[in-house]
């Protein structure tokens, strides 16, 4: 393997490091397989047998996706425990490149629920240990102070929205045509190859890529591998019995995650290893965790009711031809690589003048919640009756919304975090993801088609009210943040 320094003053990808090139192709693949399959996956829940689904209660389907979701951000979390602590962060991510793989592959060919068992955990534990790990690498193959970090991130993201993007068009088309375990393999013939080129380019990311920053003392792993094994196997044995089924599977994410969120804060703040003003600042992202996890409870409503609504309600021809369902997934991700840098760069070139981290908050979730008014136009219009122009636009809002507040709670995060907890308060930022998603999941049970109007009313109404809520206390939180912007 490379050395950190001959890494670093590598130029070889377009004036890049070789290694960012490797990350680039993992993260696409990885990508157009996680959303690939999230794109049939929820009509595969729900579809009747004859449809080549399982026939599930919709709102337990929909549940079920946003249940799945909150793992894969709590699993992040997890992955970087294990990066810092166990493995190292190449060695995590090599791994959880498997175990998605092997997910897929599950999903693919296990029949029934026995497939979205196995499959879903899989994925949902390697993306997380996948998402958190790969950002930290790409941090590693520049040197502090190199220019070129910034635009190294932008190419590693832009790998991110293009996998986003040709993943449930492709899966999309296979599930139409084909089945929906055709689709389901093809995120695992986009997640294998994504595997077999970063095997090939491991030698690239140099020996800090595979450091261990902090690593848990021998005398500790018997302790916490038993801990681990007796947890995993309780949770199976509940499955096995019945006391965690797909029923009730997103009231329980749903609870385990606001649990583990109020347990961090609380380690943080009681911690005598922090000062009174970092005490403080922490004190200040409570408000912006609980903004969070309600915008991202409405923007992840796309791989829950808004996949309900495009297969039901939404008019989905196009000369003749009916798109896919999975296609609108595809929406978001070109809007994102069209509009991120021109944001990025107003920001910018506003400098010291552009909005507080707070009111940047305040918009996202008001625009957000605007989104979801905007359905109400379209109410009663029909089975497959609503325009797709129109879902086109509110898909928009939803990217608006999502670039004014996502990027800025991941540095936020960072910058209000103390010296002593700096990954716990990055975990704490996907945790309000994590709480957000299987949010999305268990708001969607209450959707329904034949009365739409209060659904769209209320979820929209309160993602509003929050955001005023946010807006009236941002000279309080700002006060707590002690001189953060």
């Amino acid at each position: 393997m490379s050395t950190s320094t001959e890494v670093q003053q590598d130029t070889r990808f377009f004036g890049h490091p070789r290694g960012l090139a490797n990350l680039f192709g993992v993260e696409m693949w990885e990508r157009f397989s996680f959303y690939g399959m999230l794109g049939i996956l929820p009509i595969y829940l729900y579809y009747e047998v004859s449809q080549g689904g399982l026939a599930l209660p919709k709102a337990s389907a929909l549940g079920i996706v946003g249940a799945y979701g909150g793992m894969v951000y709590l699993s992040a979390v997890i992955g970087a425990w294990v990066a810092d602590r166990v493995l190292g962060s190449e060695r995590t991510l090599f791994y959880s490149a498997i175990l998605i793989m092997v997910g897929h592959i599950s999903l693919a060919l296990l029949p029934g629920l026995a497939g979205i068992g196995v499959g879903l955990v899989c994925v949902a534990v390697g993306s997380g240990g996948l998402k958190s790990n790969a950002t930290a690498i790409v941090g590693t193959l520049y040197a502090p102070g190199d220019e070129r970090r910034d635009g190294g991130f932008t190419i590693f993201y832009m790998g991110v929205n293009v996998g986003g993007f040709v993943g449930p068009l492709l899966t999309g088309l296979a599930q139409s045509e084909i089945g929906f375990h055709v689709g389901f393999g093809l995120a695992a013939i986009g997640m294998a190859l994504g595997l077999i080129q970063y095997t090939i380019g491991r030698k690239n990311l140099g020996d800090k890529a595979s450091e261990i920053p902090n690593p848990l003392p021998a005398s500790r792993r018997p302790l916490v591998f038993g801990a681990t094994a007796v947890g995993v196997a309780a949770i199976v044995l509940l499955v096995v019995f019945g006391v965690i089924n797909p029923a009730n599977l997103v009231d329980i994410v749903v609870g385990a995650v606001a649990v583990i969120s109020v347990v961090y804060f609380v380690v943080i703040i009681s911690s005598k290893k922090i000062t009174s003003d970092e005490r403080s600042r922490v004190y200040s992202f409570i408000p912006m965790f609980i903004a969070s996890a309600a915008f991202f409870s409405l923007y992840q409503q796309q791989f829950t009711v808004v996949a309900a609504y495009t297969d039901e309600r939404l008019d989905r021809t196009i000369f003749g031809w009916e798109m896919p369902v999975a296609w609108v997934n595809s929406i978001n991700p070109v809007f994102i690589i069209v509009f991120a840098p021109v944001i990025a760069a107003i920001w910018t070139k506003l400098g010291s003048r552009q909005p507080s981290s707070p009111i940047k908050f305040v918009l996202g979730t008001v625009a957000m919640g605007v989104a979801f008014l905007l359905f109400l136009p379209m109410v009663g219009s029909g089975k497959n009756a609503s325009p797709l122009l129109a879902l086109v636009g509110i898909l928009f809002v939803f990217t608006m919304a999502e670039l004014m507040l996502s990027p800025v709670g991941l540095s936020l995060s960072t910058k209000l975090a103390p010296e002593a907890f700096r990954t716990q308060m990055v975990a704490l930022n996907f945790l309000s993801i994590s709480l957000g998603t299987a949010m999305s999941g268990k708001l969607a049970e209450y959707y329904t088609v034949d009365d739409e109007a209060p659904y769209f009313s209320i979820v929209g109404g309160v993602a509003i009210v929050i955001g005023a809520a946010l807006l009236v206390a941002t000279p309080m939180i700002r006060k707590l943040m002690k001189g953060v912007h």
